[in-house]
């Protein structure tokens, strides 16, 4: 997990993917996913998903009045009086106010829900259509399928890729988790981000831990995010320096952990700790 976006926990996620045993992953960042770029995935199965809702328009019964445009927020309709569908954002103005029936709000295909398989295992993930907006509904559905495949295959850990920030598909993401590792760097809004999501963790009674990442950048704010640590008692599974290594190895499609690389063994060591705190 993260408060913010960019702080490196794609790139973490796909090395304890590497490093994991029996483990299904999913990535729940279902807006902006990218970690099939770091797996290269081979595609099993997919099927359709539904998304959230969209303004249909039917155009025999359309009276051509113009108050569904004039009062759409979102400039999905058009002086000809044609809705938009990937302008849309389905919040049923236009329907409600319609003097003849003519529009309905009907569900529409977000993506497609997609199963694959990776040099690692097998890989959950959700292939968006464009101007789609992700949800907490297609999170749970990530997830959810990557749960079967673990019950289905006998594996006893899935590894969550989960969204930034602390919003629906964040909530969606960290619901039931054994353990989120919250991914921090050493800026203000890393640390400022960090707080956010720990204290959303702390209320869905989610156990947390930290790992600093570019921990050199800011030694100050590093301090700070260590101090804001021990006065919660959130374990801090270790820190990862800022390196161009990571750059190399995503270039090359590889987790940091399949590069040559020094950080090699900082990465098994967080990996191993995180082992540790799940272990009965």
């Amino acid at each position: 997990m993260s408060g913010k976006g960019g702080t490196g926990k794609t790139s973490l996620l796909a090395a304890f993917t590497a490093l994991s045993k029996d483990t299904v992953v999913a990535d729940c960042d279902v807006d902006a996913s990218n970690l099939h770029l770091l797996l290269e995935p081979e595609i099993i199965k997919e099927r359709p998903i539904i998304g959230s809702l969209k303004a249909d328009l039917d155009q025999e019964k359309c009276i051509k009045c113009d108050l569904c445009r004039q009062k759409c927020r979102f400039n999905a309709i058009d002086e000809d009086i044609n809705i938009h569908p990937e302008i849309c954002e389905g919040c049923g103005v236009c329907e409600f106010i319609c003097p003849v029936d003519a529009i309905e709000l009907v569900e529409c295909e977000a993506g497609l829900l997609t199963i694959s398989k990776t040099r690692f295992g097998k890989f959950s993930h959700v292939k968006m259509y464009s101007g789609e907006e992700g949800s907490g509904k297609l999170v749970t559905a990530v997830r959810k399928q990557a749960r079967d495949i673990a019950e289905s295959e006998g594996m006893d850990t899935i590894l969550v890729d989960g969204p930034p920030g602390i919003g629906c598909p964040v909530i969606a993401s960290l619901t039931g988790a054994d353990l989120a590792v919250i991914v921090c760097e050493t800026s203000l809004s890393g640390l400022h981000d960090l707080k956010r999501v720990n204290i959303l963790a702390e209320k869905m009674d989610v156990p947390v831990a930290i790992c600093i990442n570019k921990s050199d950048v800011n030694n100050q704010i590093k301090s700070d995010i260590e101090a804001y640590a021990s006065e919660l008692s959130i374990p801090v599974l270790g820190e990862v320096p800022y390196s161009l290594d990571f750059v190399d190895s995503m270039l090359a499609c590889k987790s940091i952990v399949e590069w040559d690389t020094p950080l090699r063994e900082t990465v098994i060591d967080i990996w191993n700790n995180i082992e540790e705190m799940l272990r009965p």
